[in-house]
C-alpha cells in the first residue's frame, strides 16, 4: 500500500511512518519500526512524497485500516491522513453440493470472505492435480454429465499464488443402494434465491415399469429407510409450502417467502405398490441470500468510485441489477452485471446507495452511504 503526501509548501517533511490508529495526537506506534513485525513488514519512500508498506505472510490480525503519519518542522506539526488504506483479509473454499449422481450437471463456487480484484483468475484441482476439463467462469468450475471419474477432493487457488489452495472439499458421484433402476433428475438442482422470494423445486422420475408410485413427496432428511417428516404435509410451513405432480412422474415443491431457515438440500421421497420407499439423491440444493452494496465509504469529489452488490450465493447468470440512491433508480452511471460504476463523482453523488434484482425490486439491500468530499483533507 503507498501514500501520497501533501502538505503545505512552507513546511518541511521530517518522519513519515505507518500507523493503524487513526489519532490526530500524541504518538501512534510506529508499524515501521515494531519490532514484533520484524521481517514481515517492510517501508519504502519510493519518491520524495510518496511513501510505502509492504507485509508479507498476512493473517487475519493484519485487517484493519492503515494510515500514513508524518511530522513537519512545524510547531504541532503532526499529521494523519485520512482515509487510509483499508485491508481485508480472506482464505479461500470451495462450496458445492458434496454428493451427486452420474449424469448431474455440477457447479463447484470458490469463494471469498471479500472481494478479490476483477482480473483475478481461478485455478481448479482434484485430488492435488490441475484441471484441464470443465468450464471455468471467474470463480467458478461446471462440471457436466459428471461420471465417478469426477468424485474425489477438489481445491481452487489463484493464478500466482498456487501454494495457497482452499481445503479440500470432496465430491460424491454415486446412486443410493437400491435405486439403480431409477434415473431421476432435479431440475433445477441448485438455486440461490433471494431472501423473501419464491423458489420451485422439480424432480422427475423415470422407471422399469415394474414398480408402480403409490406416494411422493418432498423431505429434507436423505434416508433411505425409517420415515422422514413430509414437507408437503408439515402444519408448520402451511400456508407456505405448495407441493404439485405436474405430469405422471415430475414432482414440483414451491416455498415462498424463503429465509435462512429454508437454506437445505430437498430430496423426492417415493413408495411403490409393495410398500417399498427410496430417497432419491443427490437432491436439489437451495441457498438462500440478500444483498450487500460493497464501496468505498467516503470519497472526494473527482474519484471514481466502485460499488458492488454482493451476494453469499451466486445468482443466476442472467440477473439484471437495478441501483437506487436515495429510494430513486439510477439512470446514471455505468452497469454492469453487479457492479456500479461511477466515474468523477460530484458533491450530487453522495448519498444512499441501494441495489436490487430485477423482478424482486422490492427485496432491496439495506443503504450504505457514500459521502463525497470536496478535497483530500488532512487532520491536524
Amino acid at each position: 500500500m503507498s501514500c501520497t503526501l501533501k502538505y503545505p509548501h512552507n513546511h518541511q517533511l521530517r518522519t513519515v511512518f505507518w500507523t493503524k490508529p487513526a489519532v490526530t495526537d500524541g504518538d501512534p506506534p510506529n508499524l515501521c519500526s515494531d519490532p514484533e513485525k520484524s521481517g514481515r513488514v517492510q517501508c519504502v519512500s519510493d519518491y520524495k512524497d510518496t511513501h510505502r508498506i509492504t507485509l508479507t505472510s498476512v493473517t487475519e490480525a493484519d485487517k484493519h485500516i492503515y494510515y500514513c503519519r508524518f511530522t513537519t518542522n512545524t510547531e504541532g506539526g503532526k499529521w494523519t491522513g485520512i482515509p487510509g488504506a483499508q485491508l481485508d483479509v480472506t482464505d479461500l473454499q470451495v462450496e458445492t453440493q458434496q454428493s451427486v449422481k452420474e449424469g448431474d450437471s455440477v457447479r463447484l463456487m470458490c469463494k471469498s470472505s471479500c472481494s478479490l480484484p476483477q482480473q483475478t483468475t481461478f485455478i481448479w484441482y482434484r485430488n492435488t492435480q490441475r484441471l484441464s476439463t470443465g468450464i471455468i467462469t471467474v470463480n467458478q468450475l461446471q462440471l457436466r454429465s459428471v461420471s465417478r471419474h469426477d468424485a474425489g477432493n477438489y481445491q481452487c487457488a489463484v493464478s500466482g499464488y498456487q501454494r495457497l489452495k482452499s481445503p479440500p472439499v470432496y465430491l460424491q458421484v454415486g446412486w443410493v443402494d437400491g435405486l439403480l433402476d431409477w434415473g431421476v433428475n432435479y431440475s433445477p438442482s441448485y438455486v440461490c434465491a433471494l431472501k423473501g422470494s419464491t423458489v420451485t423445486l422439480s424432480c422427475t422420475s423415470t422407471y422399469t415399469g415394474y414398480y408402480k408410485l403409490t406416494t411422493a413427496f418432498w423431505t429434507k432428511t436423505a434416508v433411505t429407510d425409517g420415515d422422514p417428516p413430509n414437507l408437503c404435509s408439515d402444519p408448520e410451513k402451511r400456508g407456505r409450502v405448495q407441493c404439485v405432480s405436474e405430469y405422471k412422474d415430475t414432482y414440483s415443491i414451491t416455498l415462498t417467502s424463503v429465509t435462512e431457515a429454508d437454506k437445505h438440500i430437498y430430496y423426492c421421497r417415493f413408495r411403490d405398490a409393495q410398500n417399498k420407499q427410496w430417497t432419491v439423491i443427490p437432491g436439489a440444493q437451495l441457498d438462500v441470500t440478500d444483498l450487500q452494496v460493497e464501496t468505498q465509504k467516503s470519497v472526494k469529489a473527482g474519484d471514481s468510485v466502485l460499488l458492488i452488490c454482493k451476494s453469499s450465493c451466486s445468482l443466476p447468470q442472467q440477473t439484471t441489477f437495478i441501483w437506487y440512491r436515495n429510494t430513486q433508480r439510477l439512470s446514471t452511471g455505468i452497469i454492469t452485471v453487479n457492479q456500479l460504476q461511477l466515474r468523477s463523482v460530484s458533491r450530487h453523488d453522495a448519498g444512499n446507495y441501494q441495489c436490487a434484482v430485477s423482478g424482486y425490486q422490492r427485496l432491496k439491500s439495506p443503504p450504505v452511504y457514500l459521502q463525497v468530499r470536496c478535497e483530500y483533507k488532512l487532520i491536524h
